[in-house]
């Protein structure tokens, strides 16, 4: 299934790569590389990922990658990945 990353979840990426390139730029690049590899995984298995213990809605999911939360929409014909935020973070999308 196709995955689209929506303008918010770029903007978390980007400011992901900012923040942690402030110490390695190199190590920037290869968390964000990580955090945009699983969308792969979303895309052949939408419902791998939990839950959001948030929101109780079954479309509304997340895996996990380091320490960071992928928040993902399943729709019929696409998935949304809504955002991307440290574990430590509120969610209020």
């Amino acid at each position: 299934m196709k995955v689209h990353w929506t303008d918010t979840a770029q903007h978390h990426l980007d400011a992901i790569y900012h923040f942690i390139a402030q110490d390695s730029p190199a190590y920037a690049k290869r968390m964000v590389d990580r955090l945009t590899r699983r969308s792969q995984q979303i895309g052949e298995f939408p419902f791998s990922g939990r839950s959001v213990p948030e929101y109780e809605m079954k479309q509304i999911r997340e895996v996990i990658e380091g320490p960071y939360r992928i928040i993902y929409y399943i729709k019929p014909d696409q998935i949304d990945v809504l955002a991307v935020l440290h574990g430590a973070q509120d969610v209020s999308l």
